[in-house]
């Protein structure tokens, strides 16, 4: 290669991670959704109320092998401990690990553990949470969960900290249905169409009102297409000779069109400045 040849750069960026990502060992960011507080606590406390009631069941399996044998009563102590340590350890250490990360409680709140880099916890980290939870959750009555749980970021106890994990949130929001598209007697309109940005409030009304009015009364869907078409005509020009319900279908069309326009055209813009060529020197970062 000549020495006058131009060097190759290499193209170095800084890439900003949220709190509510997660990078993983390949340096990819995963946005995800950690279990909000009152959510874990109320995961936390079916958990332990599921631990006390087999508790109480292997409890009065105890009394009754004690009330069929008398030398049975001399083993009670060491009979009791040995149920606490299978009711707080070693079944939630045994139901995480096999579920991987899942409970009872986090089933009806809709968590699961996970790693801090996003994967899925092991029996070391069942082990941990349910070890520290003697203390956090069984003996303190999880008044140190509680505050601990208060402090950090996701909402994480005291064996979580340790072992490196949080709850996952796993039930996902449910996306809104698509807009329908412009009614075809508007086919010709919508190309024409001058739609001007209407006020928050009211694009808010009309966007609901085409995705509920199949399930309106009809005289109630009447009244309020013909009170936000009333409303929304100003901004429409110009305004086509149809019923009010159309024309808000057809004005709820174009709106959304044109946004999705806009942002594929912002995105294009982005992908062509970050595609251009900083210069820096190989192996440094610009700055």
């Amino acid at each position: 290669m000549p020495l006058d040849a131009p060097q190759p750069t290499l193209e170095v960026r800084r890439v900003e991670i949220h709190q509510d990502e997660v990078l993983t060992g390949e340096a990819v960011a995963l946005d995800v959704q950690p279990l909000g507080y009152f959510l874990r606590a109320l995961g936390a406390a079916i958990d332990v109320a599921a631990g006390v009631a087999v508790f109480v069941i292997l409890g009065l399996v105890a009394s009754w092998l004690m009330g069929q044998n008398i030398l049975m009563s001399e083993l009670f102590p060491l009979l009791s401990v040995a149920m606490f340590v299978l009711v707080a350890v070693v079944i939630p250490t045994t139901v995480e690990t096999a579920t991987r990360g899942r409970s009872l409680g986090k089933l009806a709140t809709g968590g699961r553990i996970v790693r801090a880099d996003g994967g899925a916890a092991g029996f070391r980290q069942a082990f941990i949470r349910a070890f520290v939870g003697v203390l956090e959750i069984w003996l303190t009555f999880g008044s140190v969960a509680a505050i601990v749980g208060a402090f950090t970021p996701r909402a994480q106890r005291l064996g979580d900290v340790l072992a490196g994990t949080y709850s996952e949130r796993t039930r996902a929001p449910r996306l809104p249905a698509p807009a329908p598209p412009a009614p075809p007697v508007l086919a010709g309109w919508v190309a024409v169409a001058d739609v001007a940005r209407l006020p928050d409030r009211l694009a808010r009304r009309i966007a609901q009102f085409v995705q509920q009015a199949e399930n309106m009364q009809p005289a109630a869907r009447q009244r309020i297409a013909a009170s936000l078409a009333a409303e929304a005509a100003p901004f429409v020009a110009p305004v086509p000779a149809v019923d009010p319900e159309t024309l808000l279908r057809g004005v709820a069309a174009v709106r959304r069109d044109r946004e999705l326009h806009a942002l594929q055209l912002e995105a294009q813009r982005v992908a062509r400045l970050t595609s251009v060529d900083t210069g820096a020197p190989r192996g440094f970062p610009q700055r």
